[in-house]
């Protein structure tokens, strides 16, 4: 059986993180998805992320898997959705932000695995009230959400790129 940790990462896991959000981006384009196309996320962001302590790795054996930066702060671009609402819109959240799964472990089902860990780390870090967005043509993303129990709320707009349109979810704990 395979040691499967959520763990902190830091600026040493860069490389391995950046390697993850490319081979992310290339699956992206090949779903012919907007998502990630424009340069973002890059180095930098991801950078800013370490050291603001918001990157949690999924580790396999010991092997980097999975990144992902959870933010607790209030996402200014989720303050409106459309053609729907928040379930409890004034209620403090954490962001799921710049999720993605090594191309190494791809077929292995790791993003329902890493949607657990990170929800079953909001609960134990006391935060009731999880958020995300994702691209319409982003299925991958939309079916691990919608089986953590994540409900589609309805769409926010991103302030970068052309389609800026994301289908915005929520999970409360």
């Amino acid at each position: 059986m395979a040691e499967i940790t959520l763990q902190q990462a830091n600026i040493n896991d860069l490389a391995a993180i950046m390697t993850i959000i490319n081979g992310a981006k290339a699956q992206l384009r090949a779903a012919g998805s907007p998502q990630w196309q424009d340069g973002y996320p890059n180095a930098n962001t991801i950078g800013s992320d370490i050291a603001a302590g918001v990157v949690h790795l999924l580790t396999v054996d010991g092997k980097v898997a999975g990144t992902v930066s959870l933010i607790t702060a209030a996402e200014p671009t989720y303050a409106t959705v459309e053609g729907g609402s928040w379930a409890r819109p004034d209620a403090p959240y954490a962001t799921i932000h710049r999720i993605a799964i090594s191309t190494d472990f791809a077929g292995q089902h790791l993003g329902h695995v890493f949607m657990k860990q990170i929800v079953d780390y909001a609960r134990t870090h006391n935060i009731n009230n999880l958020r995300l967005d994702t691209h319409r043509l982003n299925q991958a993303m939309q079916r691990v959400a919608t089986a953590a129990g994540f409900k589609l709320r309805g769409t926010i707009y991103i302030t970068h790129g052309e389609d800026r349109a994301r289908l915005a979810y929520e999970l409360n704990l």
